[in-house]
């Protein structure tokens, strides 16, 4: 079973990258959106988490960007009527911490905004999975410091009060601080964090 890989990010398009190891053997793997925002340059250094699916037609590779995120891709399938590529959606479309705490809360609303997941399906996998999920999150949000202190962190704390999840509040806000004007006021700040979240 291939575990993990790391080698050189060669391509990459919506769901997918390609990655060349040191022993020259280059490997597809089928991403969600939490890996694709975080990617490096092709020709820079990559390293994911993996999981093989093995089906009659293919053997199938995915990436994750924390072992976390992985183990939640492969609770999702082990629920009765989630295959892989729904399982992936899941995580793509909701991210792991907010898919994690939808579940644990019984958020039947969240859940069902996911493409293909009707409200029966929502209640399998709250029946199933409420009590089995540990933090759902992903190494690539947290390895990068979050706004500490000042417009960044008031910004944060705003975002999440009105409802984003802190780590989809703390990705917006850090984006739009890179390009923010010097001397922006918090509320500004907030603004176009809100903007910027909401895309």
């Amino acid at each position: 079973m291939i575990s993990r890989i790391q080698g050189v990010l060669l391509s990459h398009t919506l769901d997918r990258i390609e990655v060349m190891t040191a022993g020259g053997l280059g490997y597809e793997l089928l991403v969600p959106l939490s890996v694709l925002e975080s990617l490096p340059r092709p020709g820079d250094e990559i390293a994911l988490h993996t999981a093989m699916v093995v089906r009659e037609d293919a053997w199938l590779l995915y990436g994750f960007a924390s072992a976390e995120e992985r183990r939640l891709f492969h609770r999702l399938t082990g629920t009765t009527g989630v295959g892989p590529a729904l399982a992936m959606n899941l995580i793509s479309t909701l991210t792991g911490e907010r898919l994690v705490r939808a579940i644990r809360d019984g958020d039947l609303v969240t859940l069902t905004q996911v493409p293909r997941v009707g409200k029966k399906l929502a209640e399998r996998l709250v029946l199933e999975l409420r009590d089995k999920l540990d933090g759902g999150g992903s190494d690539a949000a947290s390895a990068r410091p979050a706004p500490s202190g000042g417009p960044g962190a008031d910004a944060v704390r705003a975002l999440v009060a009105l409802g984003y999840a802190p780590a989809d509040a703390e990705r917006a806000v850090r984006a739009t601080m890179e390009g923010a004007p010097k001397g922006e006021s918090t509320a500004d700040l907030i603004r176009r964090s809100l903007a910027a979240v909401a895309k």
